[in-house]
């Protein structure tokens, strides 16, 4: 519990400090968000749990609304300098209800496994933040800037130092988030070694990929160590707590890298080109790395089997011993499980995006755009 709230509070929140001029907003927004949204999920998710019509909050229950925060956070790391105070928490308070209804899909009715959250917290707050952002129709002005102008969606040297110190306590607790869930000792092993070795691989594989693809050839892109390398613990995340060796737990941290980078490299100019901003790249760490990790599940679930697992099969895959089904149907709700959440996550974010542009939300004006100035008090 402790380390994972050391990835909300201190991880994601430096994460985003990267913007020269935004370091007050993206450390205090978080900070509220987070705040606001783990007791709000603390009782939407304890709505589906209810004892006798009554909530009882345990340290599980507190550690399940402090992961459900994080897509929240995810989807202000979309938005990071675009959106108001005010459109946030609301943004904030639809996706947090929303996200507890998909969660409880996936738990209760598609019994799926996913012990990191990679579909039900990473893709769904990747592609939330996406569909907010697309029906806000926040484009990238294609205007010369006059001269003398500063542009602010960018980094500095310190921001950067920052940014990276976020990327770094996110790094080393990752394995933590990934295992938090686990019903045993044994599950919480291999969660923790599997998500370990995806990092570490998905680390050497960004180093590598973005001196070969990067702006300048044979150099490196802060851009993508910053957040490539993180990669791998979303793309382990989904089967993490699995029966997958070293090495594959290994291969999979390359493939996302080499997803990652390539998204941060190739996709995001793409995504600018067609009005749909993504300030931090959620799609390159969260989103595409969460569907790789989804369909990884489908694969692993199918291959699963009582002689694998043993013991632990009915608590890995309860609906295989409970309800009978085969691996074959698993793996099937395991990628229902993933377009559900897609479709979920990408249609609500559309609709609350529409809604979060009127006046009453007081959106940005171009110029109050990633600037400190609107909201702080600056030294």
């Amino acid at each position: 519990y402790e380390d994972t709230h050391v990835m909300i509070f201190i991880g994601f929140a430096y994460l985003m400090t990267f913007l020269k001029k935004y370091c007050y907003s993206a450390l205090g927004f978080n900070w509220f968000l987070a705040a606001l949204v783990i007791q709000w999920a603390l009782l939407c998710q304890s709505f589906f749990h209810m004892t006798d019509n009554k909530i009882y909050i345990t340290k599980k229950s507190l550690l399940e609304a402090d992961i459900m925060s994080a897509t929240v956070l995810i989807t202000f790391g979309a938005l990071l300098g675009l959106a108001s105070g005010t459109q946030l928490l609301f943004i904030s308070i639809v996706e947090a209800a929303v996200g507890c209804i998909n969660l409880y899909l996936m738990e209760e009715v598609y019994k799926v496994t996913d012990i990191g959250g990679s579909i039900a917290i990473h893709t769904y707050g990747a592609y939330f933040g996406l569909g907010v952002s697309t029906a806000m129709r926040l484009r990238k002005s294609t205007a010369p800037d006059p001269p003398g102008t500063v542009r602010l969606d960018g980094p500095n040297y310190v921001s950067d130092v920052t940014a990276t110190l976020g990327s770094i306590f996110l790094w080393i607790f990752w394995p933590s988030f990934n295992s938090g869930l686990a019903h045993s000792d044994s599950e919480h092993q291999r969660a923790v070694i599997n998500t370990y070795l995806s990092l570490a691989a998905a680390t050497v594989t960004t180093f590598v990929l973005s001196a070969m693809v990067s702006h300048k050839p044979g150099k490196l892109d802060m851009v993508h160590i910053q957040n490539s390398t993180l990669a791998g613990g979303v793309g382990v995340g989904a089967v993490a707590n699995l029966f997958i060796s070293p090495g594959v737990a290994i291969a999979i941290g390359i493939g996302a890298g080499f997803i990652s980078v390539f998204g941060y490299r190739f996709v995001t100019p793409i995504l600018e080109k067609i009005g749909i901003q993504d300030t931090c790249g959620v799609h390159n760490l969260h989103g595409a790395p969460g569907v790789y990790s989804g369909l990884l599940s489908v694969l692993f679930a199918a291959l699963a089997t009582a002689d694998i697992y043993g013991t632990e099969y009915g608590d890995i895959f309860p609906a295989i011993v409970e309800d009978g089904r085969s691996p074959a149907n698993q793996a099937l709700y395991q990628l229902i499980a993933l377009v559900t959440t897609l479709v979920l996550s990408f249609g609500t974010g559309l609709l609350t995006g529409f809604i979060a542009k009127i006046g009453l939300f007081t959106p940005l004006a171009a110029h109050e755009r990633y600037d400190d100035e609107l909201n702080w008090e600056l030294p």
